[in-house]
């Protein structure tokens, strides 16, 4: 019983993870105008995302550029969007197959079948974690480098925006859940390698027939 609550919170968490993924994979606030230095006439807000670039104005107006064309795009960029894309997959997979394989659910099979679904969908979102912090991390490092470079003029620095810490707090949800299918897998088989079950022998007709006493020795 243990066991499958422990399951059912690692499901929440990763539908967490799964609908965090997508919303930093689409948001355009990845980074931000750093509000620094003497530039204070400002009425506008820039952001940039992996998909488009937005601009807010004081007015209340916004406009949005999608960004068309790859090739033209930083190293970092088109990694990002590959791996956040592959995140997205790997975790919608990762919960379509937990669902199978869950406890608490009737689909799936015997139980050896659900464990090997519930493992299957634990690397799925461990897997999912990894590409989703990868961007994240790199994205953000890039940020952090042209901020402190002295080069770069102040009005081009930016900031790590919403998208970038809600794509680190999904990988994070991912990662646990991941950990806690597989570790609950394993520690079953576990247990089953280590206390195997007991076989019963019972002695068969012609065995007792033999342990009898025979009436012959006595005549």
């Amino acid at each position: 019983m243990a066991s499958a609550s422990l399951q059912f919170f690692a499901f929440i968490l990763a539908l967490f993870g799964v609908f965090g993924d997508i919303t930093a994979t689409l948001l355009p606030n990845w980074k931000v105008n750093a509000d620094v230095g003497s530039n204070i006439i400002t009425a506008i807000t820039q952001m940039q995302g992996l998909w488009m670039d937005c601009t807010w104005y004081s007015t209340g107006m916004f406009s949005c550029t999608l960004k068309y064309s790859v090739l033209s795009l930083p190293v970092y960029i088109q990694t990002a969007r590959t791996t956040m894309v592959l995140s997205c997959i790997l975790s919608a997979f990762g919960i379509c197959i937990t669902t199978v394989g869950m406890k608490c659910t009737k689909l799936g099979g015997d139980t050896d079948s659900k464990s090997h679904a519930c493992f299957a969908g634990g690397v799925c979102f461990i897997l999912a974690g990894i590409f989703g912090l990868v961007p994240t991390s790199w994205y953000t490092r890039e940020i952090i480098s042209n901020f402190l470079d002295q080069t770069i003029p102040e009005s081009s620095k930016h900031e790590p925006g919403g998208a970038v810490y809600t794509g680190f707090i999904s990988a994070g949800f991912l990662l646990i859940a991941g950990v806690i299918f597989c570790t609950s897998c394993f520690k079953k088989q576990q247990g089953a390698w280590i206390y195997p079950p007991k076989q019963h022998h019972f002695p068969s007709a012609e065995q007792e027939s033999n342990t009898g006493y025979n009436l012959k020795d006595y005549v």
